[in-house]
């Protein structure tokens, strides 16, 4: 058998149920836990079982990956549809198995494609074409329906060697290169493996700041800590509100923050002497509120609305959440059954950033900043109608629907990706964690305990300046990964044509 060949027959370790195993081993790679070497490892496994696999095998195999990995990374949905939207229990966890059997149809295409195309091919070309079908499921994911990346693979790199790697480019091209480094280590493909090692040793000496400090702001976090089943209950929305001015009477900051919704019903309907209180309190301290804004004919958005700050400020998400903000056509009686309160809401118009103090504040409402796609804009001068570039993101989230357990942990690692990516700080407030800091190498400063009360005060220092990912990706967007994936195809494709027409000839 030649150097690189595919093993013939099956073994019990290739057996695609196995492949539930390796999805949920992949999961342990991400956030809370530090071991980012399991995501390689995982993939490794999966090339394995699927290389020299017929197709039909190897696309089951990755969508049994694909749902052992987010079946178990996504299982706090089942928190949200159950214990706040008081669905079944039995229909919750078909709920989380039908959304990751979905999202997991990407890797069963692109396995069932590699085993297809790359039959009898080098172990080199074998190796490319992994990589760049990983990649092109991966931005898919991102990609089609409004895009639902969560715990897309190159998040388990904000730490370790491939981190450095993120200004140059981004989550999706580290997915790429942690697919092709597994599937070398899984061929024992010395000779690539040593080019890859040399060139990641590399790129951890090569330029690390892009971005230069445009001094600091002195920030106050609010984590009010209220629990999601009372958080639109009427009858304590007085004690609420009043655990709510009490943490922002209590900031130091030149501004005060809050996680998003943390107002539950429009800012128009607020009565005069709750809105009273805040107005003075932003008299003192300026304030990103956040609540519903609009009409209920245009529609409410979920925004910050700027109190106490000079010319007025405004925020609403433009990036809304399928199932929590938005309904997709012929789900109206899922969401229904739910009862999520301002289930279908309006998308906000504008993505500048706050001018505030020397600084320039962009705002993120939760799941934005899984789409660096999105607000590439903000970071580059004149991206956003002419504007100055953001120097920091603020991130405002209330992630009390999922639970305290890996949902707050994940969301506070893609933060650091962006920070890495785009080298500016990140600030997030949120309801009940993970409130934080963190610096623009990614690294986190201050965090507040999750499930508690309390204000992080924190003094952040804005960056100016741009990665070459940032250039690119406002560039280009997307498109120069799908070239990238397409690369990593078409030696495999040309090879197959010429063989072909070789095999025609010859006949």
């Amino acid at each position: 058998m030649r150097r690189g060949a595919p093993s013939p027959g099956w073994v019990w370790w290739r057996h695609p149920a196995l492949a539930l195993v390796a999805g949920a081993l992949h999961t342990a790679s991400f956030a809370p836990s530090p071991a980012w070497w399991l995501q390689p490892l995982a993939l490794a496994w999966l090339f394995l079982a699927c290389d020299g696999a017929r197709p039909r095998r190897a696309a089951l195999t990755g969508a049994l990956f694909g749902v052992g990995w987010l079946a178990s990374g996504l299982w706090w949905l089942y928190i949200s549809m159950h214990d706040f939207g008081h669905l079944n229990p039995v229909v919750s966890a078909l709920a989380v198995l039908a959304l990751a059997l979905f999202l997991s149809t990407y890797y069963a295409i692109a396995l069932g494609v590699a085993a297809r195309w790359t039959t009898g091919a080098s172990a080199t070309r074998r190796a490319l074409a992994f990589a760049g079908l990983w990649l092109a499921a991966e931005l898919a994911r991102a990609s089609f329906l409004t895009g639902f990346p969560w715990i897309a693979s190159g998040y388990a790199h904000t730490q370790g060697p491939l981190a450095a790697l993120a200004p140059y480019v981004g989550v999706y091209g580290i997915a790429a290169v942690s697919a092709l480094g597994a599937a070398a280590l899984a061929l024992r493909h010395w000779r690539l493996l040593g080019a890859m090692a040399l060139a990641i040793g590399a790129a951890q000496f090569l330029p690390a700041d892009f971005t230069r400090s445009t001094g600091t702001l002195a920030v106050s976090l609010v984590q009010p800590n209220i629990p999601q089943d009372q958080k639109f209950d009427r009858d304590r929305f007085d004690q609420n509100f009043d655990q709510l001015v009490a943490l922002i009477e209590s900031s130091r900051g030149q501004i005060v923050i809050t996680p998003e919704s943390v107002l539950p019903v429009p800012l128009a309907f607020l009565a005069e002497d709750h809105t009273a209180r805040l107005n003075r309190g932003a008299a003192v301290r300026p304030l990103l509120l956040g609540t519903f804004l609009g009409n209920s004919t245009d529609g409410f958005v979920n925004s910050l609305a700027g109190l106490g700050i000079p010319g007025g400020y405004d925020y609403g998400k433009r990036h809304l959440l399928p199932f929590g903000e938005y309904v997709p056509p012929g789900f109206h009686w899922f969401v229904t059954a739910m009862r999520i309160p301002m289930d279908d809401q309006a998308s906000g118009t504008h993505q500048r950033a706050l001018a505030f103090a020397g600084q320039r504040l962009r705002p993120l409402i939760c799941y934005e900043d899984l789409f660096g796609e999105d607000v590439v804009a903000s970071v580059l001068d004149g991206g956003v109608s002419g504007d100055a570039a953001a120097t920091m993101f603020v991130n405002a989230s209330n992630l009390a629907w999922f639970g305290p357990r890996m949902v707050q942990d994940q969301h506070l690692q893609f933060s650091r990706m962006r920070a890495l990516e785009f080298q500016r700080p990140v600030v997030r407030a949120t309801n009940t964690g993970a409130t934080a800091h963190v610096d623009h190498h990614g690294q986190v400063l201050a965090r507040l305990p999750a499930d508690t009360a309390g204000v992080l005060e924190v003094t952040v220092e804005g960056r100016t300046g741009t990665t070459p990912y940032a250039r690119w990706l406002a560039a280009a967007g997307l498109w120069p990964l799908w070239v990238l994936a397409a690369l990593g195809v078409l030696p495999v494709l040309w090879r197959g044509r010429r063989a072909g027409s070789t095999l025609s000839g010859r006949t």
